[in-house]
């Protein structure tokens, strides 16, 4: 738990907050589910990595941070509320600990803006859902551990029903304009993204 603990220290720092080990360790915890394949400590930590290499793009770096580590927090395949109870959970975080109205709102409309059903509207959320989104421009064989583990998670979907729901899931994706926001993102994955996602269509049909 060492670096992720120190860099949460620095985060609740950036706040103004004391350390809080307890939700460091509930958070953890959460991550650690059996039931989790791709939705793990990892994914926060290779989201935590893109932040860091485009921190220069956010506007408030630490409130994204803040919605990276609780984003997928809640994560239960058979719900579809998921991203709502994370953001819940991180306003709670935050109102226990008298943040104001207004970075209690942001960091729930980050967090909420994984749900990746609607555009983002703010700078900071766009830069987010970016981050999130890095694993469709991953290498080929990282994107394909992706897919299994995706796979894995929605195990108990009987696979004629997963193809055709996964694939129209990645065609909704497939059809946008354009996969990430800032060119930041979009010059370092668009084109492997799209190819990710049409290799993975194909396997699907």
């Amino acid at each position: 738990m060492g670096i992720a603990f120190e860099r949460w220290q620095r985060l609740m720092q950036a706040f103004g907050f004391e350390q809080h080990e307890k939700t460091l360790s509930s958070l953890l915890a959460a991550y650690s589910e059996k039931h989790r394949y791709y939705h793990t400590a990892e994914h926060i930590a290779a989201c935590l990595r893109h932040l860091d290499s485009a921190v220069k793009f956010a506007q408030a770096p630490a409130e994204i941070e803040l919605a990276l580590w609780f984003h997928d927090a809640i994560y239960v395949p058979r719900k579809s509320d998921n991203e709502y109870q994370s953001a819940k959970w991180a306003s709670a975080f935050l109102h226990q600990h008298r943040a104001s109205q207004e970075v209690i709102d942001r960091v729930f409309h980050l967090v909420m803006a994984t749900q990746h059903n609607s555009p983002a509207s703010t700078s900071d959320e766009a830069l987010l859902v970016d981050i999130d989104l890095s694993i469709l421009g991953a290498s080929s064989s990282v994107f394909a551990n992706f897919e299994k583990a995706i796979r894995k998670e929605y195990k108990w979907v009987p696979y004629f029903l997963y193809k055709k729901k996964r694939k129209e899931v990645l065609e909704q994706f497939l059809r946008r304009k354009r996969l990430y926001t800032h060119r930041y993102f979009f010059d370092l994955l668009e084109e492997q993204a799209r190819s990710n996602l049409t290799h993975a269509i194909g396997n699907l049909l």
